[in-house]
């Protein structure tokens, strides 16, 4: 499935999520007074909408946030099943505690209800959602031809990707020679293609209906192929070029315009300007509540520090931050002072110490707790951190990454991680590394409440500190 379509796909069944889960919502406050309890149950109409509303919203996120929507279209009656209940039930969870903060006093027979209506509707709609979506396109869709321009292996590939979306109504329906050469006459893939020469394609576009022509030839090739893009152009057929014969494997590419001169863009961090102003106001929220709420705690953690050993209350070091940028990196000082001991470290790079002699009394709780952590959110709200992204490292740290390490610095540093969330100080320097390589490529602002959600419990029992 093209990305387009997977997203039009999202969309879709957020909606019909929404429109089932107001629907379970409704049969399961009918059935509850249907049933005649010993209870009188009623909600007001405003009460109602409110509840209705906050559930609708809930269930919603909780997809986005499960990835719900991303595996739909695989059809596994055991994934969309796991998946719905987890959903449900997850939901189910927020509502009773939305209950508790509004205290509405919910029927409990009524939550009982909701929950099995909506996971059973859930769950046979998406089940025959793929049916369905196949019967409209083939009553009201019609299908999408596609030929592919090239014969080498990457356009079987492409070919092969095109007959996994039959049933999005993509249709295969031949293979054009871009070199007099390699005109064979069929492909086999899952089916059989015929091979035509390039040069007969205005006649194909006037003899048979082709909507649009993929390209997936080399780079060399090309600009050679000018005239038959000025073709497909003036005859009003899509075209589309497949790039991967440039070497970005860890890129997202996509197209922008500098004034009227197109850009082909590889990027290999997260781009998306609306969904990272998000993730940037969120900070600065966060950041801002945090300051104002610890303001007190960290006087009282400042004076301690202060007291039990000789130095300043806070540690100041320069960092590297998005892109390699130096910025002055803050934290409540839980070492003695001057302390080098770097021979002690028991990592190549990042140094880590096992029952590091350098830490205070104070520091030793304030390390465990990571509250000598507190003052990052300074920077956090400065713009230098954001709350969730790879952990800033000092500028001798980065001297000695590997080429590929150094794609970390493409993403702002964070106060926690994903591998602070799946053993902080137990974890060796390599899988560090990839596991931040890994939230790069899989980031979204959910992924970022994942982590952070998970940071809580880690950082109250301080769990895998050193």
């Amino acid at each position: 499935m093209f990305s387009r379509q997977r997203r039009k796909a999202r969309f879709l069944f957020g909606l019909s999520d929404i429109l089932i889960t107001a629907l379970a919502f409704e049969a399961a406050y009918r059935t509850r007074i249907l049933l005649h309890l010993g209870r009188v149950f009623y909600i007001i109409l405003p009460m109602k909408a409110l509840v209705m509303g906050f559930t609708v919203g809930v269930w919603l996120l909780i997809g986005l946030w499960l990835g719900v929507y991303d595996r739909l279209d695989a059809g596994d009656p055991r994934v969309i099943l796991r998946d719905s209940f987890r959903q449900c039930l997850y939901g189910a969870v927020a509502l009773i505690l939305f209950e508790f903060s509004l205290r509405l006093d919910l029927s409990r027979p009524f939550l009982a209800l909701f929950m099995v209506y909506a996971w059973v509707l859930l769950f046979l709609f998406r089940l025959f959602s793929g049916r369905m979506a196949g019967a409209i396109r083939r009553e009201f869709g019609g299908p999408h031809f596609v030929m592919v321009a090239g014969t080498s292996e990457r356009a079987r590939k492409l070919g092969e990707a095109l007959e996994r979306s039959a049933n999005y109504g993509i249709r295969l329906t031949g293979f054009l020679a871009t070199e007099p050469d390699n005109a064979i006459g069929e492909i086999g893939l899952a089916s059989t293609y015929k091979v035509y020469p390039i040069g007969q394609l205005r006649q194909l576009l006037r003899d048979r209906v082709i909507d649009e022509v993929i390209f997936s030839v080399g780079s060399e090739t090309l600009a050679q192929l000018e005239d038959v893009f000025l073709l497909c152009d003036e005859e009003g057929v899509r075209t589309r070029v497949a790039v991967d014969f440039f070497p970005h494997v860890n890129s997202e590419v996509y197209l922008e315009r500098l004034g009227f001169t197109p850009l082909l863009t590889f990027s290999a961090a997260p781009h998306d300007e609306i969904r990272l102003l998000m993730k940037r106001a969120t900070d600065v929220a966060i950041a801002v509540a945090g300051l104002v709420v610890l303001l007190p705690l960290m006087t009282v953690v400042a004076l301690l520090v202060r007291l039990t050993s000789p130095g300043p209350a806070i540690f100041k070091q320069v960092r590297c931050g998005l892109n390699g940028r130096r910025f002055l990196f803050y934290k409540f000082r839980s070492m003695c002072a001057g302390a080098e001991l770097m021979h002690l470290s028991t990592r190549k790079t990042a140094m880590k110490i096992p029952e590091d002699p350098r830490l205070t009394r104070v520091g030793r709780y304030l390390r465990k707790f990571s509250i000598d952590e507190w003052p990052q959110l300074w920077n956090v709200l400065k713009g230098d951190m954001s709350l969730v992204g790879p952990r800033p490292a000092v500028p001798d740290e980065v001297e000695q990454y590997q080429t590929w390490q150094r794609r970390r610095l493409r993403m702002r540093p964070g106060l926690t991680c994903l591998w602070a969330v799946s053993g902080r100080d137990n974890l060796d320097f390599e899988t560090w590394m990839r596991m931040d390589m890994q939230y790069i490529d899989n980031w979204s602002l959910a992924l970022d409440w994942k982590i952070i959600l998970r940071t809580i419990p880690r950082v109250l029992t301080g769990h895998g500190a050193n």
